[in-house]
C-alpha cells in the first residue's frame, strides 16, 4: 500500500468525513486549533461529517454540545461512540431487560438503556454481561465487580482497547489500559467494539449514507486500521498520539493512504509521492535505499520528506524503519 496523490482536496473528492475527535478535533477541553474552520470547510465543499470516537465516557449529547462550546457545530446524531456499538453488541446477543454490569460512565450506561438493556454495578447472578468503557474517574469497587461478573461467566465486551489517550497533560492511560486489569484478573479477553473493528465506521457510514467516506484520525491501530478494513481512505493526523517514526514504521495493515498535519489536511491537496527505482521523490525531498539503508535528500515541505520517507520503507523490506539510517533521516526533518 503506498501513499495517494489528490488534485483536488479530499472534502471534493470524499463524500463523507468520518472523524475521530480526541487528538483530531481536539486535545482534552481544547480544538485543535485548525478544527473549526475544516469541519465547516468541508461541509461547505458539499462533504457530511460525522465525529466517530472510541470515548465512551460522555452521551452524543455531551460531545456534541463541547463540539459546538468549542466553535464546531454538532448535534447528537453526528456523533457515534463505541458505547453504542458495546450496547448493541449485547443487545444482539440478550433479550430486552436482560441485566448488564457497566464498568463506565454516564454515557455507557445511557447507550445500554437506550438498547434496552438493564444497567447494573452489582455482580449478582442475573448479570448477563460485562460491559467497560472509558471514564475519567473509575472506582476500585466497580473493578472488581467487573472481575466477579466476568469470573462467573458473563459475557465481557469492551467499548475499546485505545491502550491511551492524548489530553492537555499528555499521553495518559485510556480504556484499553484499565481493561488489561479484569483481562488479567480473570484471563478473559473482552469482544472490542471499538475501533479497529467494524461496528464504529459502519454506524458513521450509515448515518452519513456515504459511498466513498475519508476516515481521519490519530491512532494507526484503531482510526487507520479500521479504515483498512472497511476498505476505505484513511489520513492519518499528526496532531495527536501518532508520531512520523509511528507512521514510517507502521505494519501494512495500519498504513494510511494520506499524511496530513491536523485535519486541515482533509480540505487540501496531496502530492503525488513517485517511487523510481530505490529513489522515491516528494516535492523537494527524494528518500533512497540502499542495501537496506535509508538515506534522505533534498529540501522544502517536511511533511513532503516524511511522504518520501514512508514511501520508501514501505517499498523495500530491507530497511528497518526504526533503525539508525530511519531515525537519522528524520532527524534531518527536524525529528
Amino acid at each position: 500500500m503506498s501513499l495517494l496523490a489528490a488534485d483536488r482536496p479530499l472534502s471534493e473528492l470524499h463524500d463523507a468525513m468520518l472523524l475521530d475527535l480526541d487528538g483530531v478535533v481536539y486535545i482534552g477541553p481544547r480544538a485543535v486549533p485548525s478544527a473549526p474552520e475544516a469541519v465547516g470547510k468541508a461541509r461547505a465543499a458539499g462533504a457530511r461529517v460525522a465525529f466517530v470516537t472510541n470515548n465512551a465516557g460522555r452521551t452524543p449529547a455531551r460531545i456534541a454540545e463541547h463540539l459546538t462550546s468549542l466553535g464546531v457545530a454538532a448535534v447528537p446524531e453526528d456523533v457515534v461512540t463505541s458505547a453504542e456499538a458495546a450496547a448493541r453488541v449485547v443487545r444482539d446477543r440478550f433479550p430486552a431487560g436482560s441485566d448488564v454490569l457497566v464498568v463506565g460512565d454516564t454515557g455507557l450506561r445511557q447507550a445500554v438503556r437506550r438498547m434496552g438493556l438493564r444497567p447494573v454495578t452489582v455482580a449478582s447472578e442475573s448479570v448477563v454481561a460485562v460491559v467497560q468503557g472509558y471514564a475519567r474517574v473509575i472506582s476500585r469497587d466497580l473493578l472488581d465487580q467487573g472481575s466477579l461478573a466476568v469470573a462467573r461467566g458473563a459475557l465481557y465486551v469492551a467499548s475499546n482497547a485505545d491502550a491511551t489517550a492524548p489530553n492537555e497533560w499528555g499521553i495518559t492511560p485510556a480504556n484499553g489500559s484499565f481493561v488489561r486489569v479484569i483481562a488479567h484478573a480473570t484471563g478473559v479477553e473482552p469482544i472490542i467494539a471499538g475501533k479497529p473493528m467494524r461496528p464504529l465506521h459502519e454506524e458513521g457510514i450509515l448515518r452519513t449514507g456515504a459511498r466513498n467516506p475519508l476516515i481521519v484520525g490519530d491512532r494507526l491501530d484503531t482510526d487507520i486500521e479500521g479504515a483498512a478494513a472497511h476498505g476505505a481512505a484513511g489520513m492519518l493526523v499528526l496532531s495527536g498520539v501518532a508520531t512520523p517514526l509511528d507512521a514510517l514504521a507502521a505494519p501494512a495493515h495500519q498504513r494510511p493512504r494520506y499524511l496530513a498535519w491536523d485535519v486541515s489536511g482533509m480540505n487540501q491537496t496531496h502530492p503525488a509521492v513517485v517511487r523510481e527505482g530505490t529513489r522515491t521523490r516528494c516535492g523537494g525531498w527524494t528518500a533512497v535505499t540502499d542495501g537496506g539503508e535509508l538515506r534522505l535528500e533534498g529540501a522544502g515541505d517536511r511533511l513532503d520528506g516524511l511522504r518520501a520517507l514512508c514511501v520508501a520503507v514501505w517499498s523495500d523490506e530491507t530497511v528497518d524503519p526504526t533503525g539508525p539510517s530511519a531515525r537519522e533521516a528524520l532527524a534531518h526533518l527536524d525529528w
